[in-house]
């Protein structure tokens, strides 16, 4: 069965060429239909926490920072659903901690939106905030405020801060 998973996966890797061409000039409808597939599975390996998938995906080149029909990336997914190993492994392999959803969210807002603070921490290492200024979006404060989390996110910055300050 394990062999039959990875041939499948295999299979549809092949596929991702095609879709990162496809930015460039126009793709029949089986081909967006297989570029889709493509996707979801990507993401719903990042939703359920299934390290052995997003390792394929990501060893095969597939690109860490795509987004689905929401403007969600992986990370996003991945945080939302608490998958700290699977954040780390996105991580690692270039994902944009930056990168907002088609509402303006960023990974980071999902981790403290989910009370995921281990997550947090571990996003909160990069400020996106200059750059959500510049766009008009809210920066992470601004989200944790409305959310009620503002002086949890403000122990989780003078923790990140303090064990800074340690190194």
């Amino acid at each position: 069965m394990k062999n039959i998973v990875y041939s499948l996966l295999i299979a549809l890797l092949s596929l991702s060429s095609v879709m990162l061409h496809a930015q460039t000039t126009s793709v029949s409808g089986s081909q967006q239909s297989d570029q889709k597939e493509v996707i979801d599975l990507f993401f719903a390996a990042a939703k359920t926490g299934n390290k052995e998938v997003i390792h394929e995906f990501l060893k095969h080149g597939f690109p860490v920072n795509i987004k689905n029909h929401a403007g969600f990336t992986p990370l996003m997914m991945a945080t939302y659903y608490g998958h700290q190993d699977i954040v780390t492994t996105l991580l690692e392999n270039g994902a944009d901690r930056c990168a907002r959803d088609n509402k303006g969210n960023t990974a980071l807002m999902g981790a403290i939106f989910k009370l995921e603070w281990s997550i947090a921490k571990q996003l909160r290492q990069v400020d996106c905030d200059a750059q959500a200024k510049q766009t008009g979006h809210k920066t992470t404060e601004e989200f944790a405020k409305v959310i009620g989390q503002d002086k949890a996110l403000k122990a989780l910055t003078e923790s990140y801060s303090q064990d800074n300050a340690k190194k």
